[in-house]
């Protein structure tokens, strides 16, 4: 079978390998789908990694084809990407994106940047029937968008600001109005990604305009220093972006925390447990039309071609949403 492996910084090499094996508890999955999440991209021109080599991919769909348990084979299914320790305090509370020793498809392990993946059978989320490989393979970020809404106790008719018109801001704001916001409204310094979201029917940020939620989807200290300025006395923020470089915050915008008495919340990956999944809820919504994750989907390339769709991702010269590896 054909991978894609990082053996060094900035460095994909198209690989013959073996088809691989399953234990008792894993399915071996063809992958049809795969998502390069923004994470990806310093993974490849940065180095930044657990280990060389590696095969990227964490936001993924596929086929099962093999399995013990025969009923399991040909369901399509997604792939929640984390393998929890199952030994530490916050396993045993069901909440595995904080534990203490996790495991992770695409991270610290092999991921689904090639043609089959041994994955755990505890870690398939079967789609609705109809829905394709491609949405399926959305419900990572769809999942984590869910998340953070989740997190900001949005009420119904509040309105919402999100820092990042990304693939999981937008999908955030879809979420937002599907649980009532009157209106989601978008900062980015990139005009074309708002000019993307207007066309998937919202806003930009009206200047003076205060918001009863704010979602700083980012990463960055100006977008952090602007969303804490665009919140309504008592509103929410949430803070949602991995930080490229210390969040610095001026005296004078700290201040406004205080005398606004804002409510903080950081959000973390998203809810995988018997009390709430987000992966289900999320394939859910893409079934029902409540969240269209297909529009998000802007480019697409054959798995052989991996490495341009880094390039593409990397050098920022044409406008991209969503970029999706299929096989």
């Amino acid at each position: 079978m054909k991978a894609v492996v990082l053996t060094e910084t900035n460095k994909l090499v198209v690989e013959e390998r073996p088809m691989p094996t399953r234990e008792a508890d894993e399915v071996i999955l063809r992958v049809r789908a795969a998502g390069i999440c923004g994470s990806d991209v310093p993974r490849v021109f940065a180095g930044k990694v657990y280990h060389f080599p590696l095969v990227l991919g964490h936001e993924f769909a596929g086929e099962v084809v093999d399995a013990e348990n025969p009923a399991l084979i040909g369901t399509h299914a997604a792939v929640f990407p984390l393998l929890p320790c199952r030994k530490c305090a916050m396993c045993a509370e069901e909440e595995y994106p904080l534990c203490a020793d996790y495991d992770y498809y695409g991270s610290r392990r092999d991921g689904a940047m090639e043609e089959y993946l041994a994955v755990k059978v505890w870690n398939l989320i079967p789609a609705p029937e109809g829905l394709s490989f491609e949405e399926a393979a959305m419900c990572e970020p769809a999942a984590v968008a869910r998340h953070a809404v989740m997190r900001a106790n949005l009420k119904g008719g509040e309105r919402v600001l999100v820092f990042g018109a990304g693939p999981i801001g937008l999908m955030l704001g879809q979420w937002a109005m599907s649980m009532g916001a009157a209106s989601v409204a978008y900062a980015d310094i990139d005009e074309r990604k708002l000019a993307f979201a207007e066309q998937m029917g919202f806003t930009r940020q009206a200047e003076g305009e205060r918001y009863d939620v704010v979602i700083e989807g980012a990463g960055a200290p100006s977008a952090l220093q602007g969303a804490i300025a665009a919140a309504e006395p008592f509103g929410r923020l949430v803070l949602m972006g991995n930080a490229a470089r210390d969040m610095d915050i001026p005296q004078p915008v700290y201040q406004q925390i205080l005398r606004k008495q804002l409510t903080l919340s950081g959000t973390w990956n998203s809810s995988y447990n018997s009390r709430i999944n987000d992966w289900k809820a999320a394939l859910e919504a893409m079934a029902s039309g409540a969240l269209n994750a297909k529009a998000l989907i802007t480019h697409t390339y054959p798995l052989e071609e991996t490495r341009a769709a880094f390039d593409l991702m990397g050098d920022r010269k044409e406008f991209f949403n969503k970029v999706m590896i299929v096989m």
